[in-house]
Parts: structure tokens; sequence; C-alpha cells
């Protein structure tokens, strides 16, 4: 089945009792049953509803995957991925990464004695320097967020399953409909559903998907017993997000080319940050594991202070100043206050991320607007 076909039938059935085509919002808390024990597969909402169950076969349908668990919010999703581990377990993670993700792992399961290490991904030298018979987990992101670094999926996962470790691939940036990374060797897939799956800034949700059943049982139990979970109409909305999955990303694709070769050749523009640039050091990589290279992508003027870059931020009139990303209006963000203010200054500036560094999620709006609105701003 084409990937267009695929997304706009995921997970969803006409309903058995009235023939609804669109999966109903299930808005109960508990279910009534024959007997002690017996009921039709559904006990109680925090361990399963029909609205999310659908959404979850949904998930694992538009990821090549076989399971698939909805969560109350992304770093929901990578806080069951964590709690896989125990004291003494070692993760090797990206350098590049979402300031949620960095904070989650640093300020809370750090001092639970699970140790993290960070490392250049794309190198996968570093990586295999840095495994060690105590590593458990190794945690990318590609695209990163916000440098926009590849990293080589099918590489790491050959590391990954030789040192008996987890991989795990947040895929957030690129989304199902560029990147499939069960489809390269990973065991798990995370993504921040509020961004491009729901796609329409009117959600929080996270989801993961894998195809090893020991796997998925573990990840539902942690599901289960501590509760993160979405509610209904948060499945809802997400659902409907994913039928059009294929039409808006085909868009922020378009308009994510034109915006990127725009600020490349305007005067008044340092470094632009976009994996489709073909001199981006991961741009044959991520030719070879991506379908496109997406709307993200982040820059820098050439005066290079972080007053002209406010002075940017807050004179866009289409593009929106606001956390997140991934919705069909663009947004622009500055991550050093916003998105990765929770990691320190000294590790952002070490890793490239400046504090004048401005990122742009390029919605599906038209083009030409986008790049009036970025002229203007620019001055």
């Amino acid at each position: 089945m084409k990937l267009a076909t695929r997304y706009i039938h995921a997970g969803t059935e006409p309903d058995p009792s009235t023939g609804a085509i669109m999966t109903p919002i299930y808005q109960t808390s508990t279910y009534v049953q024959e007997a002690p024990g017996v009921n039709k597969g559904f006990e109680y909402a925090r361990s399963q509803n029909p609205t999310r169950k659908a959404l979850e076969e949904a998930y694992a349908q538009i990821e090549n995957g076989k399971h698939g668990l909805a969560f109350s919010s992304g770093v929901a999703a990578t806080d069951a991925v964590i709690k896989l581990l125990s004291p003494g377990d070692e993760v090797i993670c990206a350098n590049d990464m979402y300031g949620g993700t960095y904070r989650l792992f640093t300020k809370v399961f750090a001092k639970y004695g699970i140790h993290f290490n960070y490392v250049d991904t794309t190198d996968t030298n570093n990586i295999r320097k840095a495994i060690s018979p105590k590593t458990k987990l190794i945690w990318i992101e590609t695209p990163t967020n916000p440098l926009m670094n590849i990293t080589d999926i099918a590489a790491v996962a050959a590391l990954a399953k030789e040192a008996g470790a987890w991989l795990c691939v947040d895929n957030t940036f690129a989304s199902p409909y560029l990147q499939n990374p069960l489809d390269l060797g990973a065991d798990i897939v995370m993504h921040s559903a509020t961004k491009y799956l729901g796609g329409h800034s009117d959600v929080i949700q996270g989801c993961l998907v894998m195809n090893d059943d020991s796997l998925r049982e573990q990840l539902y139990f942690i599901q289960k017993s501590c509760g993160a979970v979405p509610g209904p109409m948060d499945c809802f909305l997400v659902l409907r997000g994913i039928k059009t999955l294929h039409v808006r990303m085909q868009r922020h694709c378009e308009n994510g080319e034109r915006i990127a070769n725009f600020l490349r050749s305007h005067p008044k523009i340092g470094k632009v940050y976009w994996c489709g640039f073909t001199d981006h050091p991961g741009f044959s990589i991520a030719q070879k594991q991506m379908r496109g290279f997406g709307g993200m992508m982040s820059f820098t003027l050439k005066d290079d202070s972080v007053e002209n870059a406010k002075r940017v931020l807050s004179s866009t009139k289409v593009f929106a100043l606001a956390e997140s990303l991934g919705g069909v209006e663009s947004l622009i963000n500055h991550p050093a206050s916003m998105t990765h203010a929770s990691i320190p200054r000294e590790e952002r500036i070490k890793n490239g991320l400046t504090d004048s560094l401005i990122r742009l999620s390029v919605g599906i709006e038209d083009a030409d607007d986008l790049i009036e609105d970025l002229n203007q701003a620019i001055g």
C-alpha cells in the first residue's frame, strides 16, 4: 500500500455499531464487565481505550512497525524508554538534541544512577569508542534539533546490535513520511506527535513504535503502571492529523527548500543549517535514509550578535515567535532562550549552538509570503 493511502486509512475502520467512518471519541473512564474478568477487551481507560487503540495501530502502520504505544507527550514517551533501564546502566546519546530530552536525562534520571554519555553521533567511531559492557541504550536524533546534524541510523543500529544494546531514534524532525528508522535496524522509534503527526498545534502527545513483542510488553507495562497516557480527544486529533501527513509534508519540504535557498543567498545571512544542501556534511547519508529534507532549519546572521538576532525574531509577521514545530503555520524560535534553555550555556556553545542561532519551522503557507516576511525582518 502506498504512503498516502496508508496514512489516510491507518488504524481506522468504520465503527461496527454505527458505520461512522471516523473512530469515535470514547470519552469514558471505565467499561462494564459481563462478569468479574469477563469484558470486551477493555477494563479501565488508563490501560486501554478504543480511540487510543486505533491511534496506536496507526502509529505502528505509518512507521512500518508491529506495535505502537501512545503517551501524553513526547517527553513521557522518552521517560518510558529510560525506565527500561536500571541503576548502573549507561546510555550513549547525541550531544546535539532537544533541550527537554537533555533535561530529563540529566536532571531526573542521572540521580538514579543511570549514566549518560554525550558524543557527536555523526561520526559512528565516537559511538564505538563510547560503548562499554554497561551500555544498554543508544539514543539519537536525526536530523538533530536544532543544528540539523545527520546520523547514519543503519550504521549505529549495527553497533547497537553488536553491543547488545537497544537503539532508539527520535524521528520527530523527519516524521514517518521522510524516514522509517525501524527499517534501518532501530529497536524503538520515538515521536513527539505534538509536531508533524498532529500537525495543527492543537494537541500534546508522544508515541513509541517497535517490532519486538517482549519490548512492547515491557513498555506497555510502564505505560499502564506510570499512567502517562493521552485522553481520547487528543488521540482523535492525532488520528485526524495523520490522514493529511503526506500532503502537509510535501508542502513542508517544498517550502523548506525555497526558504533554505533564499536564506543562503541573502547577503545578511551567515550560515544556514539545512540537511538538503549538497555540501551539508551529512547530505549523502540523509539522501540515503530520508525521502526528502523537510521544513526544519536554523541560521545565523552575518552580524552575529544576540541583539540583532532578537530584532529579527521579534520582527516577523507571518512567522510566529513560539516554541514547538511541525504545525501548518510557520514558527520562528530562539533555541538558546526557548527550546534549549535547559542545556547549560557552555555545553550549548561547545556543541555549536550559539546564543544568536535562529530556528525555523517552515509551515505550509505560500512560500512567497514566507520569503517576503523573512526578508523584511532581516532588513
